[in-house]
This record gives structure tokens, C-alpha cells and sequence, in this order.
């Protein structure tokens, strides 16, 4: 499978930074709100394509974007992928509430080639 990078959070929001105290933990919640809001701006995604958080190497840790996997030659899991690179400027209200509540429960992360990959939280 193929992926673009979409960012961490929305263009004009403030967002986590590497190297500040509990980034894994901040960017990694701040993709999660990402992923589940591109969801419900433009839908789920449709058969062969995953929105997931993946972990890069950086000189100072793992930065956490929001990407989204499709399969080659699928022609509606593409578009869906390409469509996200438009993202949002801004959190919409779920995604405040969710950035607000501590989170509760561990998340499945496996490594993958060229980082960390998390499944949907």
C-alpha cells in the first residue's frame, strides 16, 4: 500500500512540537482527533483505504502525522486519500471535547516499514 501525509492536526490549529515535554503522548492524541475529524468531514474510508497515525524519525524523537494508506489501482481509495490532503483549518467541536478527555485505553501499535504505525483509537 501507498500513503500521503496529511498533517497532524488542522492548518491553523497550534499543535504539538518534538522535543517538548510529552509529545509522544500530545501528537499522538492530536492525530488521533485529526484522523476521527477528516472522518466525519469526508466520510469513512471506503474499501482500500486506512486514515492511521505513523510515526517518523526525527534528530530529536518520533513526530506523529495523521497519513492515509490506500491500495495502488483502486481508483475510489485514491481519491478518498487525495481528497484528505485538503484537511480542515480548524478543530471542530468534537475534536476540542475529544482533546479534552484523558484517554483511557491503550491503543494497538505495531511497527511498520519506515515507522510506528497506530490503528484507529
Amino acid at each position: 500500500m501507498d500513503y500521503i501525509s496529511i498533517g497532524s492536526s488542522p492548518c491553523d490549529e497550534k499543535c504539538a512540537q518534538v522535543g517538548e515535554s510529552n509529545y509522544s503522548t500530545k501528537g499522538r492524541a492530536e492525530c488521533r482527533a485529526y484522523a476521527n475529524q477528516l472522518r466525519r468531514t469526508y466520510g469513512e474510508e471506503p474499501a482500500g483505504a486506512v486514515i492511521s497515525t505513523k510515526g517518523f524519525p526525527h534528530d530529536f524523537g518520533t513526530y506523529y502525522e495523521v497519513v492515509c494508506y490506500f491500495e495502488e489501482g483502486n481508483e475510489k481509495a485514491q481519491e478518498y486519500a487525495f481528497k484528505l490532503e485538503e484537511g480542515a483549518s480548524c478543530w471542530d467541536a468534537a475534536a476540542h471535547a475529544e482533546l479534552s478527555q484523558p484517554r483511557s485505553c491503550n491503543i494497538a501499535r505495531t511497527e511498520g516499514g519506515g515507522g510506528i504505525i497506530e490503528g484507529r483509537g
